[in-house]
């Protein structure tokens, strides 16, 4: 029998949870949360996590199991995700994968490319060069070492090129294994034991950007800022470089007023809502409903997409 993982995808506050919950229930299954705000425990109101009636609705899997203080990439994520869905196949035919981290859905529905580990003073001499000759140094170093790819990123994705992060791993990849960072690129990715049918939610523009700010609100009624304080001793902490919890640390740090961190976290919250559709666009193989879509169209779909696959 073949597998099926129904992934739900769009950007956020669009209403992924309640179809998840809902289509759960119509084909009897389990929910893979892939929402990369919603693994830490400390983090609750600030990342919308389901209500506790919703998480009793249907059994949720990698919502608030980590803590803020673990490293947690997304290649973890990943292993453990595919050991999970591998499980629930034992039983089922049917798993729902939801949430708005575009980059945890590839690494689901398609892993990423695999490069060796770079030894750590090939590490420390690269972004010792770049403390010290700048991001010129970088990007002089790629296009001698990778001639083919610097050029692929100069034309396609130029603003990659100013990215310090991105061009130092790069060319530490380059130096670290003796070939070009594009040899390791577009190898064969794992298979997979599932067939995906995705399902992309959205809304016009006005209505979207005004849930957002509806949400925004509850979640300020509901006790963002004193989980904001809580949270605002570890203020650095990689999990906490995130919307709405960044905009009232400057606030405790007296850099802004209340009312123009709110203000923040809401215009904030709508430019990130935009860059998540942007690269759900860019999935192939999506099936865009309008989130006021009847969920019956919806169910029907996806029977249909199994039937004839």
């Amino acid at each position: 029998m073949k597998k099926y993982l129904i992934t739900i995808i769009g950007p956020t506050a669009i209403g992924k949870t309640s179809l998840s919950i809902a289509l759960a229930q119509v084909f009897q299954c389990e929910i893979i949360s892939c929402d990369s705000r919603q693994f830490f425990k400390e983090m609750q109101i600030g990342t919308a996590v389901p209500s506790q009636e919703e998480l009793t609705a249907a059994p949720h899997h990698f919502i608030q199991n980590k803590s803020i203080f673990e490293n947690y990439t997304v290649g973890d994520f990943e292993k453990e995700a595919l050991t999970k869905l591998t499980e629930l196949y034992q039983t089922n035919d049917f798993a729902i994968l939801v949430g708005g981290s575009g980059l945890y859905v590839d690494g689901i529905l398609k892993g990423f490319d695999s490069f060796p580990d770079i030894a750590s003073e090939v590490r420390e001499e690269v972004n010792a060069a770049f403390e010290k000759l700048g991001i010129s140094y970088l990007q002089e170093k790629l296009q001698q070492l990778d001639p083919v790819y610097f050029e692929k990123i100069s034309v396609e994705n130029p603003q990659t090129l100013q990215n310090p992060q991105r061009m130092m791993r790069f060319v530490e990849v380059c130096i670290g294994t003796g070939q070009a960072y594009s040899s390791f690129l577009n190898q064969s990715k794992n298979n997979r034991n599932f067939t995906p049918i995705i399902i992309g939610l959205e809304a016009e523009r006005t209505v979207m950007y005004d849930r957002i700010n509806q949400r925004v609100v509850i979640m300020l009624n509901e006790g963002l800022l004193a989980e904001a304080e809580r949270l605002y001793p570890n203020k650095e902490l990689n999990a906490l470089q995130t919307v709405g919890y960044r905009e009232l640390f400057r606030y405790f740090d007296g850099d802004d007023s209340l009312d123009f961190a709110i203000e923040e976290i809401k215009k904030n919250t709508r430019r990130f809502s935009k860059r998540q559709l942007t690269w759900f666009k860019r999935t192939e193989n999506v099936q865009w409903f309008d989130y006021m879509s009847d969920r019956k169209e919806i169910v029907d779909y996806i029977k249909n997409t199994i039937h004839n696959s």
